[in-house]
């Protein structure tokens, strides 16, 4: 402690410079004014009215995944709510937001891609242009047909899928996830497994007899291909996953992740995008889609019998089977990636390690319950579970409060600080100012937040968000009042100040941090379990109190340690708050290092 004690000016500096730097991401933004809740400004509602006679379940699910919508991170306070059997009202803030109104009523959309580059695995977008490679499902071209077995590229040293899977370095800090085929229901349609060796040179001819007489011939130099709709899919995805176009490789290096902009996920194009979930940060360079989410016929996550391990199983159907049988067979025990992309963002992005023969897979490696459920439901209900009628209401709404009863709360609260601030420059004199001080940093700070996170991430402030940011500055104001009255009774014990100062404050720190994790977890709670304004609540008082702990380590301390220093405090100068008759001795004990 007396190694930083020693230099409590640099500390000072440093912290008035980051709030400095604070201030002028807040100019870049360009937005010096706070943006307001549904109860301070009004907003938008729109009603949406369901078809048919929907279940309750299916309602609270739909209520769910249009509530994770709008409120985005979690911050912007839309409500979300189900009135009576048929109705969802969604009330955002801000007047004329009718554009939110697709956002809200669309069926969300889940496609699967194959992964041509990613953050964790680069891939051909590591090199400035696009290395050259022939179509992996024409493997004749460039191998002798015996080598080139496409259930099994990774038993042939020469074959292009091996050679990808040798460059691309494993994800690190991600689960492992696989795609394999779902035994049990292979067994009771009476399938063998495809990916036999022995089975694994005449899987592709045997399909051909079969779909070449019923179907447009394929291309000459495709003689073992799936039927043409379900091959050209799965060829598309599996050339551009082996050479993207450049175009596609320069914008994903120029994408960064997190985006704020929206995605536009075309089925027919190439998609640069982020991961999120246990894919969050990870960034992502898509085929156009091979397989869409209304092929998809079921999900569900659970633990097999006889095993202790949670996984997902998924069923697929109509032509998208035949897609996934192709790709299974080209993509096996290879590094390459199968993205599973629900609003265009990608949610899994497994491995194949079997060939998937009738549609029917299971998804493993690294899952717990929660993280399988989640998925499952993602993949089930990514798409609304409940049919809302084409035409949804919405109308413009007034604040639920009146401009003057947000007028009285603010003067009642700039007020109470106020009659606070007058006490402690009464009681505590010269260590007043530093209560003043503090509490206008720590004011500085908040608002400076306040408006960068309505930048960047859709905070808007509503009157129980005040009221978490003041119950902050209260606590804050608790944590100058812990600390001066140790210092005060560490003078007592015959310590001179400037001891005082460094040993009252590891007694101080202590009681601080167990009083702030109480706080945090408290406004956690709030902010993770609660909805709407609650949880607006509970975000506002965990900034506060992480706002109290920057300002009482970096500004409150370093400033008193600094004061220390002068015979006006050091001396027990009479108005300094630490004399002689207001610390109720004889006399100031002198001298003393820090």
């Amino acid at each position: 402690m007396a190694g930083r004690s020693a230099r409590p000016g640099r500390v000072l500096i440093v912290f008035l410079l980051g709030v400095a730097i604070l201030y002028g991401l807040v100019a870049i933004g360009g937005n010096w004014k706070p943006a307001l809740g549904l109860d301070l400004q009004g907003g938008t509602r729109i009603t949406l009215i369901a078809e048919g006679d929907p279940d309750k379940e299916s309602m609270d699910e739909a209520q769910k995944i249009i509530d994770q919508r709008v409120n985005g991170k979690g911050v912007s306070e839309a409500e979300v709510t189900v009135q009576g059997d048929r109705f969802i009202v969604v009330e955002i803030p801000g007047k004329n937001r009718s554009d939110l109104v697709d956002t809200v009523s669309r069926t969300a959309q889940l496609r699967f891609r194959t992964v041509a580059c990613s953050s964790v695995a680069p891939g051909p977008c590591g090199t400035a242009t696009a290395p050259e490679t022939n179509d992996p499902l024409a493997p004749d071209a460039t191998q002798q047909p015996t080598e080139q077995p496409s259930e099994q590229p990774s038993e042939s040293p020469s074959s292009k899928p091996s050679e990808k899977a040798s460059d691309k370095p494993s994800p690190k800090n991600r689960p492992a996830y696989g795609l394999v085929a779902d035994k049990k229901k292979n067994d009771e349609k009476g399938d063998k497994p495809a990916s036999k060796p022995s089975q694994s040179p005449s899987a592709s001819p045997s399909e051909s007899p079969t779909a070449s007489p019923s179907e447009t011939p394929a291309p000459s130099d495709s003689p073992t291909a799936a039927p043409v709709d379900a091959n050209d899919r799965a060829g598309q995805a599996l050339k551009f996953m082996a050479a993207p176009d450049q175009a596609s490789i320069d914008a994903y290096n120029a994408y960064t992740c997190p985006s704020t902009e929206p995605v536009v996920d075309d089925p027919a194009k190439p998609l640069v995008t982020c991961g999120v979930d246990e894919e969050a940060g990870v960034k992502y360079l898509l085929s156009p889609a091979a397989i869409e989410g209304t092929e998809l016929t079921d999900a569900t996550a659970g633990v097999p019998a006889g095993q202790v391990a949670w996984q997902v199983n998924l069923s697929i159907g109509g032509e998208g089977k035949d897609v996934f049988k192709e790709l299974s067979q080209n993509m096996v025990n290879t590094d390459q990636q199968f993205a599973v992309v629900l609003d265009g963002q990608v949610i899994s992005s497994p491995g194949f390690s079997g060939v998937i023969t009738n549609g029917d897979a299971q998804i493993s490696g690294g899952f717990n319950e929660a993280s399988a459920t989640s998925l499952a439901t993602s993949l089930k209900f990514g798409a609304l579970p409940v049919d809302f009628q084409d035409d949804p209401t919405t109308e413009d709404v007034g604040p639920s409060l009146a401009g003057d009863q947000l007028q009285a709360g603010l003067t009642a609260a700039v007020l109470g600080l106020v009659l606070v601030m007058l006490y402690c420059l009464v009681y505590y004199r010269g260590l007043g100012l530093v209560v003043l001080l503090s509490l206008l940093v720590a004011a500085a700070v908040t608002y400076a937040m306040v408006l960068l996170l309505a930048n960047t991430a859709g905070f808007t402030l509503t009157l129980p968000g005040i009221a978490g940011l003041i119950i902050g500055v209260g606590v804050t104001a608790d944590s100058f009042i812990i600390f001066f009255e140790r210092i005060r009774d560490e003078m007592r014990e015959g310590k001179s100040m400037r001891v005082a100062v460094e040993t009252g404050w590891k007694r101080a720190r202590k009681t601080r941090l167990a009083a702030n994790v109480v706080s945090l977890l408290s406004a956690a709670v709030l902010y993770l379990f609660a909805t709407g304004v609650v949880k607006g609540f509970g975000f506002a008082l965990g900034l506060s109190t992480l706002i109290d702990l920057a300002i009482l380590f970096w500004f409150t301390k370093p400033l008193v340690s600094t004061l220390a220093r002068f015979k006006f405090f050091n001396g027990g100068g009479e108005l300094s708050g630490l004399s002689a008759s207001t610390l109720g001795i004889d006399h100031v004990p002198a001298g003393g290092k820090a």
